[in-house]
């Protein structure tokens, strides 16, 4: 028998519990099946070369483990930022008075005054991705860097606009 069928049928054969194993991590059968899916793409034959059929199944039980903790912290970290409200000089609001008309147009001014200082992509960053909509994804594909950076930027900027917003209110 090949080695690459030993660990395959390792894995028919514990495919179920490993499911279970997921599930129980994860919160979703769904979510289990596609893990288990995962972690047998990246459970390779080679990696078993000359261990015991236990040390196999525990390294197979070790990949869909880090797999499922990968998933609860992707979301979380979506949660995280669904959950945050957007600036509140950023959503609009109702003008009830010629006084109020007049501070609304002041600070846009304040906040177009501090955009334009900025570095170019910076200001690119802060206005595909509060302005336009675009995830920090396509922020970072767009200006040819990563995503960690494109945050950067973004929260840079945004700082620099609420600071620059509260001396203006003071």
């Amino acid at each position: 028998m090949k080695e690459g069928d030993a660990t395959s049928m390792l894995y028919v054969a514990h495919r179920p519990a490993l499911v279970r194993y997921a599930t129980r991590i994860v919160g979703s059968r769904e979510a289990a099946e596609d893990i288990v899916q995962d972690a047998f793409i990246r459970f390779s034959p080679a990696n078993a070369h000359g261990t015991s059929a236990g040390q196999t199944l525990a390294y197979l039980y070790r990949i869909v483990r880090n797999l499922c903790l990968d998933l609860i912290k992707r979301q979380k970290i979506e949660m995280r930022e669904r959950d945050t409200e957007p600036p509140f000089w950023s959503v609009p609001r109702a003008i009830e008075t010629p006084e109020e008309a007049v501070l609304v147009c002041d600070e846009v001014r304040v906040v177009r005054d501090v955009l334009d200082g900025l570095p170019r992509d910076v200001r690119i960053a802060v206005e595909m991705h509060r302005f336009g909509g675009h995830t920090l994804e396509d922020v970072a594909a767009h200006l040819g860097i990563s995503v960690a950076t494109a945050h950067r930027h973004v929260r840079a900027a945004l700082v620099q606009i609420a600071l620059r917003l509260d001396d203006f209110e003071t």
